[in-house]
């Protein structure tokens, strides 16, 4: 098995969707081929504001050579297999050392490899990444101040790590574990709150009444994305779903003519009759998602 980390900044230059395609220049074709019908990381450098870290894990289908721009390339992201992280993983742990530790040179400092937008990842690495990304808490990870030649030296000796890294893969590709963790990705986008009624219940048991719900559903191949989610109280998730609300362009709340008590249907709507949006924009439904389910859902 070989796994890979993809840098990619939500403002990036690049033609990336990260459910989708990765895009990248000549020089890191070599490095990337590896990847191909094996898992990556997604990385978002230090440097950008508000920073997810590691953020997503995705498997890689193919390579193929950008189209419309000579000299580049495509890394095609096999569909339904893009997950975002639960939990975003810091470059570092709470003890300030480096959750990558392939990255570390024989000093225990920070080597150029860190520069790369396309790198290799050890099994060892691979495992601690993931296991932190879809845990439910932000839980303290070991220290990792071993120098690269002892890590190499180390899981050269621990076949083992390869094992558990094939139980990483189950976890990630697991529809259990994805509907978990797609839940709590889109409620924290969604602070929780029903992005049609506007309302935020919390139960007597501090979990929130509200589901996260496909815009595209897992059966018509849409992904665990958070932009293609919404936050919804189950008798909106019911409505959305059955095609009796659905949106338009301008995130405008449509109400099918085929309903039977439309007013009713307005009534819980919330006053803007609009949906409510999170506040980063990289999270807010995707265009093709919401066209999709006004297209085959939604009852004009």
């Amino acid at each position: 098995m070989a796994f890979g980390v993809f840098v990619h900044r939500h403002d990036s230059i690049y033609e990336d969707t990260p459910a989708e395609q990765y895009q990248f220049p000549r020089q890191y074709l070599s490095r990337a081929q590896p990847f191909v019908g094996d898992w990556i990381i997604y990385y978002e450098p230090r440097k950008v504001p508000a920073t997810r870290g590691y953020f997503a894990v995705a498997k890689v289908e193919r390579i193929i050579p950008d189209p419309s721009a000579p000299g580049m390339y495509l890394a095609l992201i096999q569909p339904g297999s893009y997950l975002d992280f639960a939990s975003p993983v810091h470059f570092t742990d709470a003890q300030g050392s480096v959750i990558e530790s392939g990255l570390l040179n024989e000093a225990g400092a920070i080597s150029g490899r860190a520069q790369a937008a396309v790198r290799g990842l050890s099994a060892s690495d691979f495992n601690r990444i993931i296991e932190a990304g879809l845990a439910e808490g932000n839980p303290l990870l070991p220290r990792v101040d071993v120098p690269e030649a002892e890590q190499l030296v180390r899981e050269a000796h621990a076949p083992f790590v390869t094992e558990e890294a094939r139980e990483r893969v189950a976890m990630i590709v697991s529809r259990v574990v994805r509907d978990r963790v797609f839940r709590r990705v889109v409620l924290r986008a969604y602070d929780e709150r029903c992005a049609v009624t506007g309302l935020k219940l919390i139960n007597g048991g501090g979990r929130a009444e509200v589901e996260a719900a496909h815009i595209q559903p897992v059966e018509a191949n849409g992904p665990d994305i958070v932009s293609n989610g919404l936050a919804l109280s189950g008798t909106a998730h019911w409505m959305f779903d059955r095609g009796l609300i659905g949106l338009d362009e301008d995130m405008q709340i449509l109400v099918s003519r085929q309903a039977n008590d439309p007013d009713s249907i307005r009534g819980v709507i919330n006053p803007s009759g609009r949906l409510l949006l999170p506040a980063r924009p990289a999270d807010r439904p995707h265009p093709q998602f919401i066209d999709w389910h006004r297209k085959h859902c939604f009852k004009q």
